[in-house]
This record gives C-alpha cells, sequence and structure tokens, in this order.
C-alpha cells in the first residue's frame, strides 16, 4: 500500500493544488485542484489528520451520492468538523501557548507570501493579530470571497455537508481533544448517517492515540484502526489502469 500526503495552503483553500492521503496497492500520488476538474490514478482512500481531515470529510460530503468508486473510504483523525467551534476552543486560557504559537507561524507565512508576491497582500494589520479569528478577520476571509471569518468557518464547515456523506467514513477522536470539542461529533447528522462510524475516546487529546506496544505492534492506535477500516473496505482487485479517471466536481 502507498500513503501521499494531504498538503493545503491554508491562504489558498479555494485554488491550492491538494494531494491528500491515498491508501491503495500500487496508488501514484493523487492531486486535487479545487474548483478544477481533476484526474484519479489507482484506487483511492484517504487517511490524514487533524485540521486537514476538514477538506476530506467536507469533500465526501460535496460529493454525496456522487462519490466516485475509487472513493471507498474516508478516515478522519482529531478533524475539525465545525471550524466555529474549534477557533472558540483555541481561545480558552489553555490554549494560549498553542494559539500564540500557531499565530505567531502563520505571521511568518504571511511576511514569506508579501515578499513572494510584492503589492498583494498588505502587512499592516500584523501587529493587530493575535489570534487565530483576528487572522481569519484580517486575511483569510477578504483574500477568498467571505464575508467575515464567521462565514468563512460557516462556509468552509464539513458539519454542512456532513449529513450527505455515502462513502463509509471513520471518524476518530478524544472527549479531552483541547482543540477539537466532541460536541459536534454527537450531532444529529453525524449519529445518524449510516455511513459514518464514530469512535470518540475518553482520552487521546489531539491525535495522540498511543497505547502500550506489544509484540508485532508499535502501539500507534489510530493508525492501526484506518488501517483496519481501509482494508475492511477495500475495493475489488482490478487490472492496472494508467487510465486517468474523471473526477466529479463538488457542488458549490
Amino acid at each position: 500500500a502507498a500513503f501521499a500526503r494531504f498538503v493545503a495552503d491554508r491562504l489558498a483553500e479555494n485554488d491550492a493544488r491538494i494531494a491528500f492521503g491515498a491508501f491503495a496497492e500500487n496508488a501514484d500520488e493523487v492531486a486535487l485542484e479545487v474548483p478544477a476538474e481533476v484526474e484519479l490514478r489507482g484506487g483511492l482512500k484517504a487517511p490524514v489528520r487533524g485540521t486537514v481531515t476538514l477538506k476530506l470529510v467536507q469533500l465526501a460530503g460535496d460529493l454525496g451520492p456522487d462519490a466516485p468508486p475509487q472513493l471507498t473510504a474516508v478516515c478522519a483523525v482529531s478533524p475539525t468538523m465545525d471550524l466555529a467551534v474549534c477557533v472558540t476552543a483555541l481561545e480558552r486560557r489553555a490554549n494560549y501557548p498553542y494559539q500564540w504559537n500557531f499565530v505567531r507561524n502563520l505571521k511568518a507565512r504571511m511576511r514569506r507570501k508579501a515578499a513572494a508576491f510584492p503589492g498583494e497582500f498588505s502587512l499592516e494589520p500584523l501587529g493587530r493579530i493575535w489570534t487565530v479569528r483576528q487572522f481569519d478577520e484580517a486575511y483569510t476571509a477578504p483574500y477568498h470571497g467571505f464575508r467575515d471569518a464567521d462565514d468563512y468557518y460557516h462556509r468552509a464547515s464539513a458539519m454542512r455537508v456532513v449529513h450527505r456523506i455515502t462513502v463509509p467514513t471513520l471518524i476518530l477522536t478524544a472527549e479531552d481533544d483541547p482543540f477539537v470539542p466532541p460536541g459536534p461529533f454527537h450531532e444529529p447528522n453525524v449519529t445518524g448517517n449510516p455511513a459514518i462510524t464514530r469512535v470518540i475516546t475518553r482520552h487521546g487529546g489531539h491525535c495522540a492515540f498511543v497505547e502500550a506496544e506489544q509484540p508485532g505492534y508499535d502501539g500507534y492506535w489510530a493508525e492501526r484502526e484506518v488501517v483496519a477500516f481501509t482494508t475492511a473496505h477495500r475495493a475489488p482487485a482490478a487490472a492496472p489502469s494508467r487510465t486517468p479517471v474523471p473526477f466529479p466536481i463538488p457542488r458549490a
């Protein structure tokens, strides 16, 4: 099996090239350009972590019953399915060090972007930005056609379309995740969808699902569950093909 990485630029979510995790025999790296037409090769499954899983779960919801047969399973570990809830969680006092570091990196990225594209981005707001919400108000929302941060959080959240998911989907999360509160995973749109399997543990924090090692098992519990789930939903073996498969364009 081959795993490719999921890479998304926070400031280019609407048109970035996104390579997302593939779990398939003889799979090539898969690239998705949003919203342009794309092509896939090999069988496709998608196990990735954290913030980037938002786009995978949202993609599965956007596609709904039109998901291509190559997409046989989606696995999301600690997904930020409701951006507004997660950003509010980041603003808790206990999360101040994490948010400070996260915003520091966002500011550094903006400075690099401004240097790479002179005149495209104003750096004047950076001195007033101390939270993710402030950054989204100043940059993410206005540069990508959203009214404000709240509009961005609503329109870019998987919770808006999670009820449409038809592809077998595994969601692993923890009750004590400091950044991704468990509330959204108990919403009827999630619990009432038979395509979604939820596993919510008491402990595990944010993507920290580990346990004691055993012979032949390294203790990485989430990875083991992802492999088990995707293997259970493995597509029937087919002869290798180099012919690209058109990927349906998600609805707006």
